[in-house]
């Protein structure tokens, strides 16, 4: 399993470093959420970025969301639930969901489980 989004501990500062991990992980730019995925979106990997992604729409400033799959290389059905489900929250309030960066992998499963009218893509 990727580590890629477990939380980082520390004896010293513990708390500081957690919240990094998560500032590299989630960004907000102007009323934009963006997500850098894990390596492999499963169940687990799912659950964390739902969670946390929903604490930063619940801010009410996110209209957005960019899922960046840069290093992602497997993804399961949680990963494209977690996406319907933000979808489905942004989109009630005239949001979008975004996704860059897909390889060709990533992309084929996005296009085959039927996400392509929910979702644009940033080249």
């Amino acid at each position: 399993m990727s580590s890629f989004f477990m939380q980082k501990k520390s004896k010293r500062g513990g708390k500081k470093v957690e919240e990094r991990a998560l500032e590299e992980k989630f960004q907000i730019v102007d009323n934009y959420l963006i997500v850098k995925v894990p390596e492999e979106l499963d169940h687990h990997q799912a659950t964390f970025v739902r969670q946390h992604a929903d604490k930063y729409l619940l801010d009410g400033s996110i209209e957005h969301i960019i899922f960046d799959f840069e290093y992602t290389r497997f993804m399961d059905s949680s990963g494209i639930g977690m996406i319907v489900g933000r979808y489905k929250k942004v989109s009630c309030f005239g949001g979008r969901i975004l996704i860059a960066n897909a390889g060709e992998r990533i992309r084929k499963i996005l296009l085959l489980s039927g996400l392509a009218d929910m979702i644009e893509w940033i080249e």
